[in-house]
């Protein structure tokens, strides 16, 4: 019961592939449309590179590739939000790409439910929950554990 208190709060939403998600608020620190990248040889294909972003250098990964989605062209409301994930050695800052962002939900505890079970298989550890809202499902992410700490340390050295 206590975690599912801990899983309250605000959320950006945001759209990929006609499904709805949410990554806690705090960890977002801005919201920026799409602008040139700059790929980074040996690097798995979900990341797509390094942006400048006024004067720092930021990994970018696309979240569909992440997820193994379907890729799609970028259109005017394909954007990257820039959040700060944690790594063995401290946090970095990461864009992710999405499709579009929808809107900052405040989710209650009420509304949030376990992920469903896929059995050993399935890696669901980067989902915090589904939150029931508006009459449809949002898979709010734990974005600390979207990718693996080798990926993230792997980010780390790419910039």
């Amino acid at each position: 019961m206590e975690e599912i208190r801990a899983r309250e709060g605000k959320y950006l939403t945001f759209s990929m592939n006609g499904e709805e998600y949410g990554i806690g608020i705090l960890k977002v620190k801005e919201i920026i449309g799409m602008m040139p990248i700059t790929p980074v040889p040996k690097t798995p294909e979900f990341v797509k590179g390094v942006i400048n972003l006024r004067g720092r250098v930021i990994p970018v990964i696309d979240l569909r590739l992440r997820f193994r989605m379907p890729t799609t062209d970028y259109t005017e409301r394909t954007c990257i939000i820039v959040v700060e994930v944690g790594t063995s050695t401290g946090k970095i800052q990461m864009g992710i790409i999405v499709d579009s962002v929808s809107e900052v939900a405040n989710i209650k505890s009420g509304e949030i439910e376990d992920p469903p079970s896929f059995g050993t298989s399935v890696d669901t550890d980067y989902i915090l929950g589904m939150a029931k809202v508006d009459g449809g499902v949002k898979i709010l992410l734990d974005i600390d554990r979207v990718l693996t700490e080798g990926e993230r340390e792997l980010l780390q050295q790419a910039v």
